[in-house]
């Protein structure tokens, strides 16, 4: 017997074994078993979720010999011959073939009569986007109102394409991109039912490289049996797919977190003897960031068996919130311009190099400038105007390059601000400091209170790395407690957003004041968009 390729093998045949689209499946189920059943459907959706087979399982539910119902008997003649394609009554058109109005012409000149074997005349036209204008005028009619024994089933990957008309005249159902894991959940249920060994990391690369599509999902699972020889190793598929091992991804974030460039590079040297395909590495990445960012504000959210959870939560205390963001978006538009450059792997180093360049300075050394900056829009140019600060004030300190010492914090400081600046902390306990109020402070004994609603940061491994940090500050018998509750006293957090707004407002005041600006606004009749003044640090 010649071998059939898992993805027909394993083809539903009932609604009940289809995995996913639970919202079609309802609605054709709820219409089949209490006869509500409209004569003309349309099933949307990229390619391989399951728009074709949810068709035939619904022409086999219509024309079963035991009745209409949601469960087909898959017993009966009509029902194996649906299986095996080859019942009479059950139309199924490629609409990429048949595109001439003479086609369709045809093809609805048998519409009037009656099924030659089954209850139903059921007409399944697969791509239907593809018909050409003519051939959709020629099905109108008759799609808005054939015979009480004709069916219309409907698929296309592109809805967009198809006349309002058409649209207007079917129901119509939005078949979904199937999750990852989804689609990891039913190869693992395949591969125990074909007595084949596979790791779970292995299929979870296939499902991920399969991109919503089920079909694709199979498709890849058939060639990962045949290149490894019926043994699914995740090194194996890794090299069958061209991907890299998702160590190097971390290593590679762990670099930048560190500000070690030749680290970066030397992991970029090693990954690139594994011949990668560099975009894919980049959407490792970012998926990789994604998730650190949602942990970063939501510490609960993540799944501590998770692929890569270990790895995730170091990253995001070693990372600030707002790196995370940077080199999300930085690893966004170089995904976007990679194949611009000469040669990939020297984009995506430059795409690597960019995330450290841009990253600001983390702690308590900051970048030291005076006098305020801004950018106005006011003709279709964009243009720089600075501060009408003179070079007496700003003096030598003005050198954007020059780097301020970190504070030194006073023994008997009370002010929680100014201690904070001087831990250099990081990560999510920073962000824990920073929405923290002093309450009370005994010598070395401290009492800090949270804000209710940022009580989802208050996490033991954080304030325990805060107590660690203030502790090299003021002595070994430095005692920390954070408690939750309602605080009068200004944060950190508030205090740096209220001297953001007050540098916004003194940028916005700056460029209004500004001589050069209103020349500008005489000459040209310009106006001042202010929520594109964005003040200079």
């Amino acid at each position: 017997m010649s071998y059939q390729v898992l993805a027909r093998k394993w083809r539903p045949r009932k609604f009940a074994e289809m995995v996913g689209q639970s919202h079609v499946l309802r609605a054709l189920i709820n219409a089949l078993d209490h006869d509500r059943l409209h004569h003309a459907y349309l099933f949307t959706g990229t390619r391989g979720v399951g728009k074709t087979t949810i068709a035939r399982i619904f022409a086999k539910s219509l024309n079963c010999d035991k009745g209409v119902s949601s469960s087909p008997c898959g017993e009966c003649a009509s029902c194996m011959e649906i299986d095996e394609g080859r019942f009479v009554d059950l139309i199924e058109v490629d609409a990429a073939s048949r595109t001439k109005v003479e086609d369709t012409r045809e093809l609805l000149d048998n519409v009037q009569y009656a099924p030659t074997r089954g209850r139903y005349k059921v007409y399944l036209i697969d791509e239907v986007h593809m018909l050409s204008a003519h051939s959709f005028n020629a099905l109108l009619k008759t799609l808005e109102e054939p015979p009480p024994h004709v069916k219309f089933l409907l698929a296309t990957t592109d809805p967009q394409k198809l006349p309002v008309t058409i649209l207007s005249r079917c129901l119509q159902f939005n078949l979904k991109r199937l999750p990852a894991e989804e689609i990891r959940d039913y190869l693992g249920h395949l591969l125990a039912e074909e007595k084949i060994n596979y790791d779970d990391n292995a299929i979870l690369r296939l499902a991920q490289s399969a991109d919503g599509s089920m079909r694709d999902g199979l498709s890849l699972l058939d060639q990962a049996i045949a290149f490894t020889g019926g043994e699914l190793r995740d090194a194996e598929v890794c090299n069958m797919l061209g991907v890299i091992d998702q160590r190097y991804v971390y290593e590679l974030l762990e670099a930048i977190a560190a500000n070690n460039g030749q680290a970066m590079l030397d992991v970029i040297s090693r990954m690139d003897e594994q011949a990668p395909d560099y975009s894919a590495v980049l959407v490792d990445l970012l998926s990789v960031l994604q998730k650190t960012a949602v942990l970063q504000v939501v510490p609960e959210s993540l799944d501590s068996t998770a692929q890569g959870a270990e790895s995730i939560q170091q990253l995001a205390g070693q990372l600030t919130a707002e790196d995370v963001q940077l080199c999300y978006q930085v690893g966004l538009h170089g995904r976007r311009d990679l194949e611009l450059s000469s040669e990939l792997r020297s984009g995506f180093e430059m795409v690597m190099l960019r995330m450290l360049a841009f990253r600001p300075v983390d702690g308590p050394a900051k970048a030291v400038t005076r006098g305020t900056a801004a950018t106005v829009t006011t003709t279709p140019a964009e243009v720089a105007v600075s501060s009408p600060a003179t070079s007496a004030e700003q003096g030598p300190a003005a050198n954007p390059t020059e780097v301020a010492p970190a504070p030194v914090i006073s023994k008997d400081e009370n002010d929680w601000h100014t201690i904070l600046s001087g831990l250099g902390l990081g990560g999510l306990e920073h962000q824990l400091a920073m929405n923290c109020a002093l309450q009370s402070r005994e010598g070395n004994k401290f009492s800090l209170l949270l804000s209710s609603e940022h009580s989802r940061l208050h996490n033991k491994k954080f304030e325990e790395r805060i107590l660690e940090a203030m502790t090299k500050c003021f002595g070994d018998n430095t005692r920390l407690s954070i408690e939750v509750g309602e605080h009068a006293s200004e944060t950190p957090a508030m205090r740096h957003s209220r001297e953001r707004n007050e540098r916004q407002e003194e940028a916005v005041q700056s460029i209004e004041n500004d001589s050069n600006v209103q020349s500008i606004q005489e000459a040209f009749g310009a106006t001042i968009q202010s929520d594109s003044v964005q003040p200079v640090d």
